[in-house]
């Protein structure tokens, strides 16, 4: 069995002491492909760093919906930089994560919507799908799918628990992402979405160092934690934990080029 991580952080400082050690330990949980997501320029470097350190990590680079600068300007000057990477980086595979945040940043809608329609053309003109985050954010962000065109795809990350969400996000050819919220007790809708998403839309992520799954919850999470999340989405399709791997392994590849 061969697991992708779609979504990780592994340049955080979360990891600081031992990144090395963890990434070296990931196959161990037949993790044998990762990528690293950019939030800003910074991380986004760091993220084109892990990917030219380990072969099997590759790099999605992007301006975050809470790290947008405050002018349209200083944004264009943002996702120019995005591009020359991009430009120069053949393991770069996306571009993200974009969207928006109104959880943390109320006061700058418009300009997230800015940033984030630009980053969705960027991604068409460079021909790589895009790594959608969208945090109580739940209409703008179907309006921005519905009324933007998405050329090479991409993912709903993490994606939200939103019927109307997932079912907008289909209908534009993304794909939806579970990471370890679907495990959680609390988390409502989140059966009759896995139910809802077709096999092959379908990918699977930690966003380590964040939101470790159940019975994890709480703890710092990397990638080999990814069996939690597997074992759920299986149950809920009646599918082995191998199919779910093979499954969501054949999508990412897919989408992202990464054969």
């Amino acid at each position: 069995m061969e697991i992708f991580d779609t979504h990780v952080h592994y340049d955080d400082e979360k990891f600081d002491l031992d990144r090395d050690e963890v990434i070296n330990s990931l196959k161990n949980g037949n993790v044998t492909r990762c990528i690293n997501i950019g939030c800003d320029v910074e991380t986004s470097l760091k993220s084109i760093d892990l990917a030219k350190r380990y072969d099997f990590i590759y790099a999605i680079i992007g301006i975050q919906p809470c790290e947008i600068e405050e002018t349209k300007e200083e944004i264009d000057n943002q996702i120019d930089r995005i591009r020359k990477l991009a430009l120069a980086n053949n393991k770069v595979v996306g571009i993200g994560e974009i969207g928006l945040d109104y959880y943390w940043h109320k006061e700058s809608k418009e300009l997230q919507k800015y940033a984030f329609i630009k980053q969705i053309k960027l991604a068409n003109e460079l021909k790589l799908p895009i790594s959608i985050h969208t945090r109580d954010a739940i209409d703008d962000t179907i309006s921005i799918i519905k009324t933007t065109k998405i050329e090479y795809g991409g993912t709903l990350h993490c994606c939200p628990f939103n019927k109307e969400l997932v079912k907008h996000g289909l209908q534009s050819g993304l794909h939806i992402s579970f990471g370890g919220t679907c495990t959680f007790k609390n988390s409502k809708n989140a059966n009759e979405i896995i139910e809802m998403v077709p096999s092959d839309k379908i990918l699977i992520e930690t966003d380590s160092p964040y939101l470790s799954p159940d019975p994890l919850r709480g703890t710092r999470n990397d990638s080999r934690n990814l069996k939690y999340v597997i074992e759920k989405i299986a149950a809920i399709k009646k599918l082995s934990t191998e199919q779910i791997a093979k499954i969501t392994y054949e999508n990412a590849q897919s989408l992202f080029k990464t054969k």
